[in-house]
């Protein structure tokens, strides 16, 4: 199988730009779930401390024969653990669950503004880079105010910001501050969760490519030069998802779609959850 796509990330790291996310999956679902996106040539892998489901990860990885260089495992550090010592504990307990000694990104899933501890989080999280615990470093759902906030404290600038970002929340403000910034920009439920693969614009051209709704978000994700982390535990489901490298979109079709941005979100929003 031909090599997935790579992002260079801001401090030269490489991250493959379509990687399988573990979201809502239970631990004892996990290993299988990622055993089956190995074999069907993911190397990335997207879990997070409030999953439950670092431990069924770590067995897969384990498991597969994979050499480690080969594979990229990102994890989040849980609103409840922010603050400095309680980022390194955190972090500490992640990787025992996960069975490694390095994870290749580490992010601050929240801001949690009401706490106000990330700069704090942010400052541990630096110490794991400067250990080689952590070869990249980002966060997760951070608003510009959030992300203006972090750079004018630390001169580690995220690698990654990981946010809800599909065509019913295209997120365009966010994204032009992370180009600005040489943030790469990720995108959780990329799919909103299937809300937007009714659309009759996405039937039309998931017609006209003979490709499903699904794979065409999926390429309109990869041509914005978003990372992408779609979810499933069907093996087939799984299987197509990484099936969105024989076509491509047109500039006029990749356009067409802006006009599903509906500020439809499926999850939380950052001002408010803490």
């Amino acid at each position: 199988m031909a090599s997935l796509p790579t992002i260079t990330l801001n401090n030269g790291v490489e991250i493959p730009q379509l990687g399988f996310g573990v979201f809502q999956v239970p631990d004892e679902e996990t290993t299988t779930a990622v055993a089956h996106a190995l074999a069907a040539g993911y190397r990335s892998i997207d879990t997070a401390a409030i999953y439950g489901n670092e431990a069924g990860v770590g067995k897969a990885l384990a498991a597969s024969g994979i050499a480690r260089e080969e594979l990229f495992v990102t994890t989040k550090l849980w609103n409840a653990d922010q603050g400095y010592d309680a980022t390194l504990r955190a972090f500490d307990t992640s990787l025992g669950k996960l069975g490694l000694d390095h994870v290749d990104l580490y992010l601050i899933h929240w801001p949690a503004p009401a706490k106000d501890l990330y700069l704090e989080s942010w400052r541990a999280i630096e110490t794991l880079v400067a250990d080689g615990r952590v070869r990249a470093a980002g966060v997760s759902n951070f608003q510009p105010s959030h992300l203006t906030r972090l750079l004018d404290h630390s001169d580690l600038v995220p690698a990654v910001n990981q946010i809800e970002l599909h065509p019913g929340l295209q997120q365009r403000p966010l994204r032009e501050m992370h180009a600005a910034h040489g943030i790469a920009t990720e995108a959780w439920s990329p799919l909103a969760q299937g809300a937007v693969l009714k659309d009759p614009l996405l039937r039309e051209l998931a017609d006209r490519y003979g490709k499903s709704p699904a794979q065409v978000v999926l390429r309109w994700h990869l041509q914005l030069g978003n990372i992408v982390i779609p979810k499933s535990v069907t093996p087939a489901r799984i299987r197509e998802n990484l099936d969105v490298f024989d076509f491509s979109l047109t500039a006029g079709e990749m356009e067409s779609l802006t006009s599903l941005d509906a500020g439809l979100r499926t999850g939380p929003h950052p001002d408010t959850l803490d």
